[in-house]
């Protein structure tokens, strides 16, 4: 890293000089009496009266004084046109320089978070594969509907089979996430058939308003998850622990590179979903 910032100083003191050297610095002239000039043949001259003549080092020196001005002012303008050509020509050759280089003064920390993403996903493949949990008994689901007024919950469907392989591991992760933080979470729902979806986005009490094919459910893409206490299933995001249970679930999904219903105008705390357009997940397919 030293290396580098040695050799940038050099190119930059080195653009400084020839800026300098050829565009601003101007030789001096130098006085001489006309009594000590020396001609061609070495002899010196006879003349007493003194008059000064100014002499150029220069090849061909300038014959009379608005020679001299002339070429002090073209020389003025030269300069004045070349300088923000080398000033601009400096500052593209530092940004050039800076980008070249850009990816060795990156810190960690500051990554784009859509690396950390990748690196969160990746993560899944270098494990072991995740299996589904076992199936919770129909009772736990009966009496969570009941609180939350999510009639059909108990039949809904939770084949993991149903949903896809590289989605499920995924939320599998999800779910091994939040256990660890000490949120267990079940399933309460996968895929979602167009009917059912219609369904619940005509019921009086609006679970959903996505209609049939809209929602990413009868796509495999999306599940409904709710945390778990005693054994029991909390669906209400009005218990404190559930929140902050649905909370953690909402940090965990995104972390994850999925989207979490919970940030959406209509709140949906315990649905999470593939990250990305209907239209475009369908393309890729």
């Amino acid at each position: 890293m030293l290396a580098i910032y040695l050799i940038l100083m050099a190119i930059f003191f080195t653009l400084v000089w020839v800026g300098w050297r050829f565009f601003v610095y101007v030789p001096r002239v130098k006085e001489v009496s006309e009594e000590n000039k020396v001609n061609a043949l070495g002899c010196a001259t006879t003349t007493k009266k003194k008059r000064k003549a100014v002499v150029s080092i220069l090849p061909n020196p300038p014959v009379d004084d608005f020679s001299i001005k002339t070429s002090s002012f073209e020389r003025k303008k030269l300069i004045r046109m070349l300088l923000p050509l080398a000033s601009l020509f400096l500052v593209l050759l530092v940004v050039g320089i800076t980008l070249h280089f850009n990816s060795l003064h990156v810190i960690a920390p500051f990554l784009p978070k859509e690396y950390s993403q990748v690196a969160h996903i990746q993560g899944t493949f270098t494990e072991a594969k995740l299996e589904p949990p076992p199936a919770l008994p129909p009772e736990v689901f009966i009496s969570a509907a009941a609180i939350a007024a999510r009639p059909g919950i108990a039949t809904a469907d939770r084949d993991w089979s149903k949903l896809d392989p590289h989605f499920v591991q995924v939320v599998l992760l999800v779910m091994k996430k939040m256990n660890e933080r000490g949120y267990p979470m079940a399933l309460l729902e996968g895929y979602r058939s167009p009917e059912r979806q219609d369904g619940l986005a005509t019921q009086v009490n609006v679970v959903t308003k996505a209609k049939g094919g809209q929602s990413k459910h009868q796509y495999g893409l999306a599940v409904d998850l709710a945390p778990m206490k005693d054994g029991k299933i909390i669906i209400s995001e009005r218990d404190k622990w559930a929140f902050e249970a649905y909370q953690a679930l909402g940090e965990e999904a995104v972390a994850a590179g999925l989207t979490w219903g919970g940030v959406w105008s209509f709140k949906d705390y315990g649905h999470i979903e593939k990250a990305g357009s209907l239209a475009a997940l369908m393309r890729s397919k």
